[in-house]
């Protein structure tokens, strides 16, 4: 039986058998008979390499982090997880360049990690729920997810691609103009908008 640990771009946390691009971490999130009891445990949420350095694990080991896993970045960047500066340091430097060209001044990880927990979620405790904004989508760069009609929608070169656990299933031509609720956080939308160049998986060019 699938564990419950496969983050969609709405940010919730499934149990489906497909593993993905990316591994992510959030803190213990599992108990000792690895079901989910919360959905975050610290403020630093990474995404990372499902191989590094020939490491090992066993996979929600009790009382070690919960090992999350994205179809891809652009998944793991609509779920609100920046990269890993150990296993993905280019990709952080990358991340931490493009941060500063938005923001106007460079950022340590803690101070990142601050902004984007304030721009993922909202609520507290168990009303607590992942934010969501309108926003025009010409303004919105490649890499950005939208939700239309209860599906989430990548925007990758003037497409929209239908996601799913497996891979992006079908697409259709992006709107000229119109209002959209976006599910990227505002930070790492700006991140996109300062030429971050994230990885997609490879069905986004197949559908």
């Amino acid at each position: 039986m699938p564990l419950q640990n496969r983050v969609t771009p709405f940010g919730e946390i499934v149990a489906v058998a497909e593993r993905g691009l990316l591994m992510g971490n959030r803190g213990i999130l599992h108990d000792d008979s690895r079901r989910l009891v919360r959905s975050w445990q610290v403020k630093r949420w990474i995404a990372c390499r499902t191989e590094f350095r020939g490491r090992q694990r066993q996979v929600m080991r009790p009382h070690s982090y919960t090992e999350l896993f994205f179809l891809d970045e652009a998944t793991a960047f609509a779920a609100g997880h920046r990269p890993c500066a150990e296993c993905r340091y280019t990709d952080y430097q990358r991340f931490k360049a493009a941060w500063s060209a938005w923001s106007g001044a460079s950022a340590s990880a803690d101070e990142m990690d601050a902004v984007l927990h304030d721009d993922r979620l909202e609520g507290r405790g168990a009303r607590q729920r992942k934010r969501t904004y309108q926003e025009d989508i010409r303004s919105l760069p490649d890499g950005t997810f939208i939700n239309m009609d209860g599906t989430a929608w990548l925007l990758w070169q003037s497409r929209l691609l239908a996601w799913s656990a497996a891979g992006y299933t079908s697409q259709r031509a992006r709107p000229i103009a119109c209002n959209v609720e976006v599910l990227t956080p505002r930070s790492l939308v700006s991140v996109l908008r300062a030429s971050y160049q994230l990885a997609v998986h490879p069905s986004a060019t197949a559908c």
